[in-house]
């Protein structure tokens, strides 16, 4: 006997998940000491190891964003503020089913000196609410042009609290771990080959290092691996360049990549969107800052 195959046809329910794109805005106000503000709305992107060149003052509006600093595991939910300091190298991914919405100040070292970055990576969480409603007015200060005096204020007043929390101790010059001078001159030729780069078997030669131990002692001294260090240096460096208005065309040979897809996979791994969308942003509110300016 036949069987009408279509008795047992059932339909099928295809369910297509959409990942949100992440909300991201980016711009450099006309305020001294300010590198960058940086706003964006993540719900799955995970920041792989990476370092600044600034300090990352941190609020988070919404969600929780988990970090690891310095080899430990930490959490900065909306209700505190995070320093982040310059070259210790740190992550971050969603801590809650819906992501996080954060806002960033990058701060240059005439806020913060170099005795605070021992202190900050021991305590890089701080519970302050007078802080946290300080850094929201300056980042609605940072966000209308003619406001720069206003900011200026706002940000002696945060850095005058910061420097408080902080309090570097004495250095009593304790004893180096062992291969950090090896890793930091490795450092050193990083940061001067920054855009050339330089071959391992270079670098381990002019260190006097076999290269496997060079890799080592730098992971070991930094928590970063010297090619994690060299590529989050050279998006830093993209990251400026495209604020300073220049094409993301011809951001990737200016900051050291091979064209610009190369540019463009670590780019979205560290910052979490494209060099163009990150473009796009940056000119959007620079042409709407500058509107705003001349109609004042």
């Amino acid at each position: 006997m036949r069987r009408d195959s279509r008795a047992r046809t059932r339909p099928v329910l295809y369910v297509l998940c959409v990942t949100p794109r992440p909300e991201i805005s980016a711009w450099r106000p006309r305020v001294a000491g300010v590198v960058e503000v940086f706003h964006a709305h993540f719900t799955e992107h995970a920041y792989p190891m990476h370092v600044h060149d600034s300090w990352t003052l941190l609020i988070v509006d919404d969600g929780t964003v988990r970090y690891d600093l310095d080899r430990y595991e930490r959490a900065t939910p909306r209700d505190t503020v995070s320093l982040l300091p310059p070259q210790v190298p740190h992550n971050g991914s969603p801590a809650t089913p819906d992501g996080f919405r954060k806002r960033v100040i990058y701060l240059d070292m005439t806020q913060l000196d170099e005795r605070f970055i021992g202190p900050a990576v021991a305590g890089p969480d701080l519970t302050d609410p007078v802080l946290r409603q300080r850094v929201g007015q300056l980042h609605t200060a940072l966000a209308e042009p003619g406001d720069e005096f206003e900011a200026e204020s706002r940000l002696a007043l945060i850095s005058e609290r910061l420097r408080a929390h902080l309090r570097p101790r004495p250095d009593f010059g304790g004893p180096a771990p062992a291969g950090a001078g090896i890793a930091r001159g490795l450092r050193d030729l990083l940061d001067e080959r920054l855009l050339d780069g330089i071959a391992l078997e270079e670098a381990a030669r002019l260190v006097h290092a076999h290269p496997a131990h060079l890799v080592r002692a730098f992971s070991g001294a930094f928590g970063i691996a010297p090619h994690q260090y060299l590529m989050s240096r050279r998006v830093g460096l993209a990251r400026r360049l495209l604020l300073d208005g220049q094409p993301a065309g011809e951001v990737a040979s200016a900051a050291g990549f091979y064209d610009q897809s190369h540019l463009t996979r670590h780019f979205k791994r560290i910052v979490g969107t494209t060099p163009g969308r990150y473009a796009a942003r940056t000119a959007r509110t620079r042409t709407r800052s500058t509107g705003e300016a001349a109609r004042a």
